[in-house]
């Protein structure tokens, strides 16, 4: 089974796809897919969620669709279902860590605190996300971390944006960042898909 980085093969910017319906999120992934982006995230936070990642993943047979927001066992399965190609989740608990190693595609738990890191390590993981990476410590949690959990990479989110990207990337254990600041609510309300597409072009640059 492959890695989440290995999934990313060198993209440097996660998408995130917030979707209130299935048209919005086919047409978000689109732009996205038509900026270069191969990987993209939906999060589980609607109703229409599951149905629209099972849509993006017909429209886009080529795109690598994860489920985020994966808060436990019940939501993992509900995703796995929907065929995630990976999973993420904003936190860990020790329940939460044994179904996503068990559940057969790639996982990226989230942690927020030295102690979490240690949980997710110990679960076997190498790969985590930081989050919320800009209240969590961000830039210098991460370098003052990278001497302890030397084995440990990060994909941050939460505050990630077009000014501080590269200098989140800038450091070593960071594989990737995540974000939504290349799908502004106005730009999916206006179907501005246009403006998605080059600000994801932009981001992944």
């Amino acid at each position: 089974m492959k890695s989440f980085s290995q999934l990313m093969d060198g993209q440097t910017l996660l998408p995130i796809i917030q979707a209130d319906s299935v048209e919005e999120g086919v047409n978000i992934a689109g732009a996205m897919a038509e900026a270069g982006l191969n990987v993209v995230e939906v999060v589980l936070r609607s109703d229409a969620s599951l149905d629209a990642m099972k849509a993006i993943k017909e429209a886009y047979p080529d795109l690598i669709v994860g489920a985020g927001t994966v808060l436990d066992a019940k939501i993992l399965d509900q995703a796995i279902a929907a065929k995630a190609d990976y999973i993420v989740t904003p936190c860990v608990t020790p329940a939460l860590l044994e179904a996503l190693a068990n559940c057969g595609v790639p996982a990226i738990p989230g942690v927020a605190n030295c102690a979490d890191i240690a949980l997710a390590r110990d679960a076997g993981f190498r790969e985590v996300k930081l989050f919320p990476a800009s209240l969590a410590g961000g830039i210098p949690f991460l370098k003052a971390v990278s001497t302890v959990f030397r084995d440990m990479t990060f994909c941050p989110t939460g505050g990630i944006n077009a000014d501080n990207k590269a200098d989140f990337l800038a450091l070593p254990n960071v594989i990737a960042c995540g974000g939504t600041w290349v799908c502004q609510k106005d730009w999916v309300a206006e179907g501005n898909w246009q403006a998605i597409t080059d600000a994801c072009r932009k981001a992944n640059a």
